[in-house]
């Protein structure tokens, strides 16, 4: 039965209209989306969304698990995605990236394909739109919490082998542009329609700057684990804030970016370009403890994950969270925001045309929150995944 969301305030995200509906279809997609007198009156299941929000899902492109689960930790990859699916639903997200990386060139390959055929088999709750591979062609001295022990040269053979496996799943590919081969890979992932990011860099500007000007579209967590601002050595972030055009991403936590300096990105690229990202890691929604990832054992005290070094490895935040601190921290207006999450990830990752905004014609993928981003339902292709009224 088609399904009609009323009275609520809704985002597009280009616009915000009040006293708005959205409807939705048998087959999951929008309808309508409009004032309430302009809605179609045919036999529906009805809910009253007054005095609630109703936005475009939230895309996670950048995160490594959650509630427990890391990926690519076990032998079971159906299992983390399911479970990670549904579990993730409830802070709002309708679709996320596997962000994975393995110890060894054949490992790589053999996660790929198990990843693939999970993906295929699809999720309960959030879908699983891809894989982003971070690293292993990454620099050593930018490495934050990944092993040094899995990061391995540029490697055309090795790229086209996980190519070969990943197919259309292998949505993104973090590198760092300075390492000798890289070019040459990240042309291959460009016409193979993988979205390249330059990350774990520690390029100085015209490098990275003649990256961001070529293959390389994204960026990888800005400020973190790149070479940083200097007055007369711009280094990797000087390229981003200077760049036109390309995709930054943002882990917005609180923790790995301080807010003055998530107002700095905002002011220098534009809420059209920011992609807030959680990284998140196993301990997400959980206690404090010791967790696992990238070959490495993560402390998690108070919300901050770190090594036994202190470096930060990954972070403990859910996307509504990181919508809340742009909003709240940064004063960036709340539909900015949920554009940041929804939209601005869409359209880096080509997948736009089908989710980020609430248009008729795209998938009915999105969620209900009030004005603090607390989640009290998300729809995923016209599903109800998660309610809490």
């Amino acid at each position: 039965m088609p399904i009609t969301l009323s009275f609520g305030t809704v985002f597009t995200p280009q616009e915000a209209i009040e006293q708005a509906a959205v409807v939705v279809s048998d087959e999951g997609r929008i309808v309508y989306v409009g004032p309430m007198e302009g809605a179609p009156r045919a036999d529906c299941l009805r809910l009253d969304m007054r005095g609630r929000i109703i936005v475009p899902g939230f895309l996670d492109v950048h995160v490594h698990g959650g509630n427990g689960i890391t990926f690519g930790s076990s032998s079971d990859a159906s299992q983390e995605v399911l479970a990670y699916s549904k579990w993730i639903a409830r802070y709002g997200a309708v679709g996320f990236l596997c962000s994975v990386t393995s110890p060894n060139a054949k490992a790589q390959v053999e996660m790929v394909k198990a990843f693939c055929t999970a993906m295929e088999a699809g999720a309960p709750g959030a879908e699983a739109l891809g894989l982003h591979l971070e690293g292993p062609f990454i620099n050593v001295a930018k490495r934050g919490a990944f092993h040094p022990d899995w990061i391995r040269p540029p490697d055309l053979d090795e790229s086209k082998a996980v190519l070969q496996a990943g197919g259309k799943w292998i949505r993104q590919m973090t590198m760092a542009p300075e390492m000798p081969g890289a070019l040459d890979v990240a042309a291959l992932l460009r016409a193979a329609g993988v979205v390249v990011a330059m990350g774990h860099t520690n390029s100085d500007y015209e490098t990275a700057t003649a990256a961001l000007r070529g293959n390389f579209s994204h960026v990888t967590h800005t400020y973190n684990a790149q070479s940083g601002l200097n007055q007369r050595a711009p280094g990797a972030l000087g390229a981003v804030l200077s760049s036109d055009g390309v995709a930054a991403e943002l882990i917005g936590d609180g923790v790995h970016v301080h807010p003055g300096a998530m107002k700095v990105l905002v002011r220098c690229v534009g809420t059209d370009r920011v992609v807030l990202i959680t990284d998140a890691m196993a301990g997400a929604g959980l206690s404090d403890g010791v967790y696992e990832l990238v070959g490495h054992q993560v402390t998690v005290k108070e919300g901050r994950a770190t090594l036994a070094d202190g470096t930060l490895a990954g972070s403990t935040a859910v996307m509504n969270q990181c919508v809340r601190n742009l909003s709240r921290q940064v004063g960036v207006p709340l539909r900015e925001a949920v554009k940041m999450a929804s939209l601005n990830p869409a359209r880096a990752m080509g997948l736009a045309d089908r989710l980020g905004s609430l248009t008729a014609g795209k998938d009915a993928s999105l969620t209900v929150n009030d004005e603090d981003v607390n989640v009290y339902l998300t729809m995923v292709k016209g599903r109800i995944v998660y309610q809490n009224w």
